[in-house]
Formats: structure tokens, C-alpha cells, sequence
């Protein structure tokens, strides 16, 4: 006798070896030996053999009509051989029994189960439905296999042109233009990317990356709401002094500048001002929920998001001309000596006297002009501001000096800032044709210096300032220079050795940063409160917001320096391409990593095997993909011979594994390797 059985849902068959009085033994078909539980026996058979019941069975069943099965099924509860005997005959078989039992199972929207092999008929309005659902899916399923054969045929839908960045970067996995691409990139044998790009869904590489940036941190655009600047209520002195501010000709969000009395008396005063919108925006105004949403100003060649609208940032920004309002921060220092005598904190009007422009000066503000080297050439805009500068840079030199000292090693400065210009830019930001020039400017030039020191001057006094008043704040710090070791946000006052001072808050651009707003709040409560600040100011000891801030701000932070950095590879790229640049030299990093000498441009190559670090080359560029990033090339020449290349310093060690990230392919959310729900990331880091 054979027996067929439910073996968690399965349907068996198989010979009855022996029977007790709850289980079964059964041999199956591969002679197999199995205990079987006498609930889940369904049928019992003397003939036809098992393996010849279950395939005529199922071709009987495929034969079976659903509609009528259906009508013919008893209304109450019934078993598979009471439908048989219904659709059939009374008579019904073995064959036929097994037949309206596999179409029973395969039903589900026709009959629900009440039992091992009993069944009830759905509701004819839940059938309704059930079926509906079914002719949808089929549709469904015929556009994802219309659009896949678009795909496979050089083609994009519309549908999934529309959809490109949420497929490839944030997808809906059950979504029919997802699975559309992952059903085409498997039948074309191609990598999405790839084959979105030969179906003409990207048509540019440039719109590619900035709406990718854009529906990843700003999906709902970059527009401002209609916001007034409020403002400054308070009635501010005037300060004594003629500032100036030292930035590039494109910023508009001038921060800070810098001011000096006293020169020639023995005591100096160096005024550092900061623009103050945190003395009218207030704390959840619509203004802060702006600002708090986007974290920072985000920059790129040829065009930048700001923090805060054009408009806001014109009422607070220290325009030459103006006076006003600002936090500023006055040290005294020995005019001989170079030793800080005192330092104090001001909430006033400064009056700006001259925005200098770095780009436009720095040929002429050099060191020897510095020291009294007399120029024809100086423009009459500094001419007269000689001394004060002559003197910021000596202080400059002073303290960095200083830094270094607690830093425990010297701050190398062997690689230049490089500086990108597009030419040709229609409209309010580029669109990836313009021609791009990239400049260098050394680091550490003199007007570069004065306002590095004069920052960091200020981030740590009133950091300092913030932690002595019990005001809380947010702080960068950096235990050590070991290798590995990075700088973290938070909200006590620790030393940051990268810069080596004691304790370091970001303060010194509300207009750019929102952490520099924050912290900004502060200061503002503990010069008008002092030492009983810390019950006035916005933010409390272990307030949950400002770690909520601190969160957010590295996130984005984070994310948009990754943008910046792309883009500028970007338009490396287009350099290399428009200046027609097939051979370069450069340095080994480690391993096959080089970065060039002359250019923002770090890649793989070939050939480096068994070169030490540092080792100079020169290197023949292969194909650069735009959307990729990606460029290669091969050491065609050894330059020099030197026995081990210098060791990085921490920050250049740092700035390789960033560019090293840069030149790694993009991450996409979609991968055709893993089903229709795919989980893992196809590819290597994302740059940024």
C-alpha cells in the first residue's frame, strides 16, 4: 500500500513499511526511510505507483478550470476528495482525488485551508478582490519586462528616467522601475550603471553628480522660504577701530575680520570681529530651523548652497562700508615680546574699513614686502595698512610658532591649496561644459597666515572662556597625532593636538557653519551674563539638542565636504581632458596609490610594484570615466632614487585616504546578484 502525505506543505508519496498507533513508516521513492505522523496522511493507494500518481495528478490539475472548481465546491467546509467527486464523479479515482488536492493548494485566493487537506471557498467578494490583485500583478509584471527589453535595447522609459537616483541610491526594492534595471542588468550581463548610461538615462556627467547630491541631502530643493532678516535690537557701541577682512573675491558671507590700535606704544590690541546674526536670530526662530536644516554653507567650484538666503546674509555680513554688528574679541598683547597680556569680549558696531581680497593681493603681500620692502606695485587699497599687516604677520609666525611647540612637531605645509575658476558660466551655476583653470596658492602665505592664526586665537580663547563660565559649547578635539587618530566633535573642552591648543570651539563663522551659530549663542550669553551665564544661555549642561546637533552637523558636514571634493575631481578631470594632458608626474603614497605633483589629483596606477614611498614618477593617463570618477594610469618612469620617501604628516596621511576614497568606484543601493530583494551594496566606497 502507498500512502500520500503533508510534509510541511509538501506533497509526498511513498511506500507503507509499518503503522502504529499515532506515526507511520514510509520509504520514499529514493528508498529513503521516513516516520511520518498519521495526522498528516492524506490518501491511502494501492495503485498507480506513487511517482505515477503524482504526474498524472499534475497534468490533470493543470488541466482544471478554477472558475468552475469553484462553482462546483460545496459551500461549508470540504475536503479535496469532496471537490473531486463534485468536479469529476462520484467515482472519483485516486488520480483525480490527488488532482483537486494540488489545485487546492495552488489557490489560495479560491480556497482557504481549514485543515490537513480540508478547505472552505473564499467570500466571493474577497475572491473579487484577490483576482483584481492577480491581473495587476500580471500587468505589472509586463511593463518591468517591456521596460527591461528597452533597457537591453539601448533605450530608457521615461518612468525610469524619472527614477534614476532613487533606483540606483535609495530604490524601493518592490518597485516595477527597479526591477525593471535589475531584470535588464542581468540580461544584458552588464552593471546597472553601465547599462543606464548605454540606454541614454545619463546624458550628463555633471547634472548626474549635483542631482545626486541634491536628491540625497536636499530633496526638497535648495530655495529658501520667504524669511526677513531681523534686526539687532540691542543698542551697540561703536567700536573704536577700522577693520578689515581678508577673504577671496567669490565670498560673500564675510565672517570675520581683524583690526589693531596701539602699534608703536609697546601695547598692542588685536581686534578680532566676528559677524553676529546670533544677536538677532534667535534660538527656533524660522530663521535658526532654516539654518538647522542645512548645517552649513555647501561649496563647489563654480557655485555654492548657502546656509542662510543672499538676503540674510547681506544684513549680517562685514561689508566694507558699514558698520557692523559683531563679536569681537580683543587681545592684548607686549608689542616687543609677543606676550598675550589680556583678552576680553565685546558685543558693539565695528566699522569695516576695506574687504581685502587674498587672490588679488597675494603676489603683491608678500614676505619681503612685509619686512619693508618697498613696491611700486602695491595697490593703494594697502599701501597705508603695511604696518598693521607687517605686524599681524610677525604675530602670525608668533603664534603658530607657539602651537607648534605644544604640537610637539612643526606643521608641514608641502602641498599647495588648489583654487578652481570656471570660464563660460551660463545662468546661476554650471552646467559641465565650461572650461575650468585650476590655480594653486601655497599654503601658509602670509594673508592665508594672519587669518589662520587670528582664528584659531579666537576658537580657543573662547572656547576656554565658554568652559570657565560653565557655559557649554561645541568643541573639536584630537587626542593625539597617532596615526589613526581623528578629530571629534563634542561638548567638553579637550585639547586638539592637530592644532595644539587646549581646547578648540568653532566660533568664527556663524554665516557659514551653524555649529560656529551655536557656539556663537553662547558667547553672546556669557558677555552679557559673565560667570551667571550658564542660566541665561540657550543651550544647558548635557543638553539633549546641542548632541542632537552635533550629530547632524558631522552627518551633513561630512556629506558635503565628500561633494565638494568629487566635483573638484570632476573638473580635474575635465582638465586633464581640455588641456589635452596624457602624461603627468607625481609621487607614490603607498601601495599603487600616486598623487600628482601639479595637480588635486590622486589615482591607481600600474607598475609601482616594489617603489618606495615617495618615490617620484612620471605616469601615462588611461581612460577617466566622469561618472565613475575613476581615472588610471601606468609608471612609465622612475625620476629619482631616493632611499625611502618622507613620512606623511598626519594631515597629508589623512587628505591621501580621503582622495583614495575619491577615486573608488560609486556605490549604488541596487545589485542584481541578490534576487529581487537585494540587500548589500554593489561596489566600493562612495566618495565623500
Amino acid at each position: 500500500m502507498h500512502i500520500l502525505f503533508d510534509e510541511a506543505g509538501k506533497l509526498l508519496t511513498g511506500r507503507l513499511m509499518s503503522e502504529a498507533d499515532s506515526s507511520l513508516q514510509v520509504e520514499l521513492d529514493s528508498g529513503k526511510r521516513v516516520k511520518v505522523k498519521t495526522a498528516n496522511t492524506l490518501l491511502r493507494f494501492d495503485k498507480p505507483a506513487p511517482a505515477q500518481l503524482m504526474q498524472a495528478a499534475q497534468a490533470l490539475a493543470d488541466s482544471m478550470e478554477l472558475d468552475l472548481a469553484y462553482e462546483f465546491a460545496p459551500e461549508e467546509e470540504f475536503g479535496f476528495a469532496d471537490l473531486a467527486a463534485e468536479y469529476f464523479s462520484a467515482s472519483a479515482g485516486a488520480t483525480e482525488q490527488v488532482a483537486a488536492l494540488i489545485t487546492l493548494q495552488g489557490a489560495p485566493h479560491y480556497f482557504r485551508r481549514a485543515g490537513k487537506g480540508r478547505y472552505r471557498k473564499a467570500p466571493p467578494e474577497i475572491l473579487a478582490q484577490a483576482l483584481a490583485a492577480i491581473e495587476k500583478k500580471k500587468q505589472v509584471q509586463a511593463q518591468i519586462e517591456a521596460w527591461s527589453a528597452e533597457l537591453v535595447a539601448g533605450r530608457c522609459p521615461e518612468p525610469i528616467r524619472d527614477q534614476l537616483y532613487r533606483i540606483l541610491f535609495k530604490p524601493d526594492k518592490n518597485a516595477p522601475e527597479y526591477k525593471a534595471v535589475v531584470e535588464a542588468a542581468r540580461s544584458a550581463h552588464a552593471a546597472p550603471l553601465a547599462l543606464l548610461q548605454n540606454a541614454g538615462a545619463i546624458t550628463s556627467a555633471y547634472q548626474f553628480h549635483w542631482q545626486r547630491f541634491l536628491f540625497e541631502q536636499f530633496p526638497k530643493g535648495t530655495g529658501f522660504p520667504a524669511l526677513q532678516a531681523p534686526a539687532v535690537a540691542d543698542e551697540l557701541p561703536l567700536a573704536p577701530v577700522q577693520a578689515f577682512s581678508i577673504d577671496d573675491s567669490a565670498t560673500t558671507e564675510i565672517d570675520d575680520a581683524l583690526s589693531l590700535q596701539g602699534l608703536g606704544s609697546g601695547t598692542v590690541v588685536l581686534g578680532i570681529h566676528i559677524a553676529a546674526p546670533g544677536l538677532a536670530v534667535q534660538p527656533d526662530s524660522p530663521l535658526d530651523q532654516v539654518a538647522r536644516a542645512r548645517l552649513s554653507t555647501v561649496y563647489m567650484p563654480g557655485h555654492k548652497i548657502t546656509m542662510l538666503p543672499d538676503e540674510v546674509v547681506g544684513s549680517y555680513t562685514l561689508e566694507a562700508g558699514r558698520d557692523c554688528p559683531a563679536v569681537s574679541l580683543y587681545v592684548t598683547f607686549d608689542e616687543a615680546t609677543l606676550a598675550v597680556q589680556a583678552s576680553r569680549t565685546a558685543l558693539e558696531r565695528v566699522p569695516i574699513a576695506h574687504n581685502l581680497r587674498h587672490d588679488k593681493l597675494d603676489s603683491f603681500i608678500t614676505p619681503a614686502w612685509l619686512d619693508g620692502e618697498p613696491s611700486s606695485a602695491t595697490p593703494a587699497e594697502v599701501a597705508g595698512l603695511q604696518p598693521r599687516l607687517a605686524f599681524l604677520w610677525r604675530l602670525a609666525r608668533h603664534l603658530k610658532a607657539q602651537r607648534e611647540l605644544v604640537r610637539g612637531k612643526p606643521e608641514s605645509f608641502t602641498r599647495p591649496d588648489y583654487t578652481f575658476r570656471l570660464e563660460g558660466v551660463q545662468g546661476s551655476e554650471p552646467d559641465g561644459s565650461e572650461r575650468v583653470v585650476i590655480g594653486t596658492r601655497s599654503r601658509g602665505a602670509p594673508l592665508d597666515l594672519m587669518v589662520a592664526e587670528a582664528m584659531i586665537l579666537a576658537n580657543s580663547t573662547w572656547g576656554q572662556w565658554l568652559a570657565d563660565c560653565g557655559v557649554p559649547g561645541i568643541y573639536r578635539s584630537q587626542a593625539s597625532l597617532a596615526p589613526g587618530v581623528k578629530v571629534r566633535m563634542g561638548t567638553k573642552a579637550q585639547p586638539h593636538a592637530g592644532i595644539g591648543v587646549p581646547c578648540y570651539a568653532w566660533s568664527t563663522s556663524p554665516l557659514r557653519r551653524y555649529v560656529d551659530l551655536v557656539n556663537q549663542w553662547q558667547i553672546i550669553a556669557c558677555a552679557r551674563h559673565g560667570k551667571t551665564a550658564a542660566l541665561a544661555a540657550p543651550f544647558k549642561p548635557k543638553d539633549a539638542n546641542l548632541f542632537s546637533v552635533i550629530s547632524a552637523f558631522d552627518a551633513a558636514y561630512t556629506a558635503y565636504n565628500g561633494f565638494q571634493g568629487g566635483m573638484e575631481r570632476f573638473w580635474t578631470l575635465q582638465y586633464l581632458k581640455q588641456n589635452g594632458i596624457t602624461e603627468l608626474t607625481a609621487s607614490l603614497i603607498r601601495d599603487n596609490l600616486v598623487r600628482a605633483d601639479d595637480l588635486p589629483l590622486v589615482m591607481q596606477v600600474l607598475g609601482a610594484e616594489g617603489l618606495p614611498r615617495g618615490a617620484h614618477v612620471r605616469v601615462r593617463l588611461g581612460q577617466s570615466d566622469d561618472i565613475t570618477l575613476e581615472v588610471n594610469g601606468t609608471v612609465i618612469e622612475r625620476l629619482d632614487t631616493p632611499a625611502d620617501g618622507p613620512a606623511d604628516d598626519a594631515a597629508d596621511a589623512a587628505d591621501a585616504e580621503d582622495d583614495e576614497a575619491l577615486a573608488t568606484p560609486i556605490a549604488l543601493a541596487i545589485d542584481v546578484n541578490e534576487g529581487d530583494n537585494p540587500s548589500a551594496a554593489n561596489g566600493a566606497a562612495e566618495n565623500g
